[in-house]
């Protein structure tokens, strides 16, 4: 056989060795334990109570044992290979197809000659082993064992009825009485004489011998007395007789034993009759030569199977040998054909995997070399191409971190401005929107981004939406400032917005930033400051004048209302006064709202600000059911006592106002501990609110009223936001209004 050609250098695995070697005398050990343990389970059966020599068994079980460990070591050997080529195979590795088919091809080259020499071997032995068994002696033995058996037996019969007469007779005539002693002797006699019995003896209750007598062919001093032990016995078992036997010098001796009188249990028993019968020394002998003639036989026939297993045993470990020969040489010489194969599977296994480091190491001298050459150059040229790679895309990371760094810096600077920026691409597409922006239009930017701002800002923000599309038909390069007044959750909300241009540095159009700067505040506190500056001025010129104008017409009145007698006089002197008192209340009302203070809070309680309020109504006007519920709960808060009551004042005032008959005022306070709050509600079921008039309620230029001037809600706001409250309004559900003032704890 030419040697391989192809050998791949491994280093030695002295590790892998060392375990491997320990397995297999595990696998040994463990081997030889459940065969040595086999072999006593099936000898031990075989060999109780048989005179045959152990040794002469345990040598053959042991030859034995030795072929199954040798039939178990080559299945193992044949199976872990046969194993070892189906999973190669079944994980596709090159060349485990054609060690397969050599494999099989040589198995089944040697396979068909050895089953075929096997069955034939097999039979021919099974034959010999089953002509060497077929003569009929076990049934002789059988036969002739069955025949001593029968005269044992028959010997007992007659006893038992020679027991019976004897209990009758000395149960009957009282003889095992002590005083009794000289007839028991004659009748046993007597018994013994006429039965012709070798021996007949009588025992009392206390298990003595109280007499006996023996024919001329059993020696009297050969006869012993039963033992205690053997009486009791009888006395035990349900039988009413009990027969032992026992060897002499002149022969067996069989005695059997009854209760007297007979069959008697318990306290019943009087005593015990022995009757023996001897039988000859040669009959005992030649039984006992027979029994042990079948005993040995029947040893031989057991061991029929085991001397043909054994042969069976010994045929298989020639096959299987023959058969892992085959596999083994088919494997060796697929093998020197694969190896090649394998080693460039594998180098391409470890290049799809990653790992370009691989090297195959086959040394040969043919094309074979070519082809290994081949794929290490490149693996070589693989491994230069990756450095260049990572290189590039280590500097594409770094790049990549450096902008992100940028844009996160940009998001945290746009979250932090106070100002609202949102930026819109070429496209219209929304593209940044920062978190003042979300809560100034009260819109989320996960529900906006990448979207297009007509869809989203048409119909919320028409005039908004409008202007976008303006600065982007303009194409214009300036910057354009636009106030802007939205409604916003049903508030109006004025803006300024800035609209600028994106452009690159090649001047191309890529969107616009919008800046929003919040102004109602600011524009609320101008109005406010302007108002009160107006109502200062209103105050000042208009109040000096009335007390003259009231103080004539009063005294026209008095002066010329006895002369005078005319009811046009009388009107239009009162009317003058009226209108003057009224006129003066406006002034008033201009001068506080003018002229209105800081807070000053202090720690007090809610509940009685409440109560009082509601009591200056509850009797001038009785057509109202006032309704107050508060809260046990509400801690103490720092309030400007006359203040907030000028705020509960006011909005019961406009509640009956709003009332134009019957109806009901309920005003209700309650603790929020999640949010930290004093909620105050005062609701009416007067004629509500139009939801346009909503969003102008607490400006100091409006009024619903024909004769008020719109001071009275911007007042009630002015007081709650000095506290760092807050007050809104909604519709009532049972009708009406519904005004909420929240406090902070």
């Amino acid at each position: 056989m030419r040697p391989n050609r192809y050998i791949t250098p491994t280093p030695p695995d002295h590790e892998a060795d060392r375990r491997r070697r320990k397995r297999d005398m595990i696998i040994i050990a463990v081997v030889l334990v459940l065969v040595g343990l086999l072999s006593y389970l099936i000898v031990k059966p075989m060999v109780r109570g048989m005179e045959v020599p152990f040794s002469s068994m345990m040598l053959m079980f042991i030859l034995m044992n030795i072929d199954m460990l040798l039939i178990l070591l080559l299945i193992f050997l044949v199976f872990r290979n046969l194993v070892k080529l189906f999973y190669e195979r079944r994980s596709r590795i090159p060349g485990t197809r054609l060690r397969t088919k050599l494999v099989a091809a040589f198995i089944s080259l040697s396979l068909l000659p050895a089953g075929v020499l096997f069955a034939f071997s097999l039979h021919f032995i099974s034959s010999s082993i089953g002509f060497w068994f077929q003569v009929p002696i076990e049934q002789a033995l059988d036969n002739s064992l069955a025949v001593g058996q029968s005269m044992y037996q028959h010997v007992e019969n007659n006893n038992r009825f020679f027991l019976e007469k004897a209990a009758y007779q000395i149960n009957s005539r009282n003889l095992l009485k002590p005083d009794n002693n000289t007839s028991l002797d004659n009748y046993i006699q007597i018994v013994q004489r006429e039965f012709n019995i070798d021996a007949v003896e009588a025992y009392g209750a206390n298990f003595r011998r109280l007499g006996f007598s023996t024919g001329p062919g059993l020696p009297a001093a050969a006869l012993s007395e039963v033992d205690a032990n053997q009486l009791q016995k009888s006395m035990a078992t349900p039988s009413p007789t009990w027969s032992t036997s026992e060897l002499l010098s002149h022969g067996e001796l069989i005695r059997n034993i009854a209760t007297v009188p007979y069959g008697a249990k318990g306290d019943e028993i009087k005593g015990f009759v022995v009757i023996s019968v001897l039988l000859p020394p040669d009959m005992a002998e030649h039984l006992a030569s027979i029994s042990r003639g079948l005993e040995e036989y029947k040893q031989i026939e057991m061991l029929k199977q085991p001397i043909r297993l054994s042969y069976f045993i010994t045929l298989s470990v020639v096959a299987l040998l023959v058969v892992f020969c085959a596999i083994w040489f088919g494997m060796y010489l697929s093998r020197s054909i694969t190896i090649p194969i394998m080693e460039l599977a594998e180098g391409t296994r470890k290049l799809a995997e990653g790992d370009l480091t691989y090297n195959i190491n086959v040394q040969a001298d043919d094309e074979m070399k070519t082809l290994v050459d081949s794929f290490n150059k490149m693996t070589r040229e693989l491994r230069f191409n990756r450095r260049e790679l990572e290189f590039s895309a280590r500097k594409l990371y770094e790049q990549n971190l450096e902008i992100e760094e940028r844009r996160r810096y940009m998001e945290i600077v746009l979250n932090n401005v106070s100002a609202g920026v949102i930026s819109l691409d070429a496209h219209g597409l929304i593209t940044t929107i920062n978190a003042s922006a979300e809560e100034m239009l009260q819109i989320q930017a996960a529900e906006v981004l990448k979207k297009s701002y007509r869809h989203l800002l048409s119909e919320p923000y028409p005039k908004l939406a409008s202007e976008i599309m303006t600065h982007f038909s303009s194409q214009s390069d300036d910057s354009v400032s636009k106030a802007l007044n939205l409604t916003i959750n049903g508030k109006r909300r004025t803006f300024k917005v800035n609209f600028n241009a994106l452009k690159d540095d090649a001047g191309r159009q890529l969107g616009i930033v919008m800046v929003f700067d919040d102004l109602t505040e600011l524009e609320k506190a101008q109005r406010m400051a302007a108002w009160r500056e107006v109502a200062r001025r209103i105050a000042h010129e208009v109040k000096n004048p009335l007390t003259p104008i009231s103080l004539s017409a009063q005294r026209l009145k008095r002066k010329y209302q006895k002369q005078i007698d005319d009811p046009v006089f009388d009107e239009c002197t009162q009317t003058i006064i009226d209108h003057t008192d009224l006129i003066r209340n406006l002034v008033n009302e201009f001068s506080s709202f003018a002229r209105f203070p800081t807070a000053n809070p202090s720690p007090c309680e809610l509940s009685p600000i409440i109560y009082e309020s509601v009591a200056l109504y509850r009797e001038g006007h009785p057509e109202i059911a006032f309704s107050v519920k508060i809260s046990q709960d509400i801690p103490g808060l720092n309030l400007d006592r006359q203040q907030i009551k000028q705020v509960l004042i006011n909005l019961i005032d406009n509640a009956i106002a709003a009332i134009r008959e019957q109806g009901k005022i309920s005003i209700t306070a309650e603790f929020a501990p999640e949010e930290e709050k004093v909620r105050i509600a005062v609701a009416d079921t007067g004629s509500g609110i139009p939801d346009a008039d909503k969003p102008y309620l607490f400006e100091p230029d409006f009024t619903t009223k024909k004769s008020g001037m719109g001071l009275g809600l911007a007042i009630v706001a002015t007081i709650v936001a000095d506290h760092q409250g807050t007050i809104s309004t909604e519709d009532n559900p049972s009708g009406g209004a519904r005004f909420i003032i929240e406090l902070p704890v």
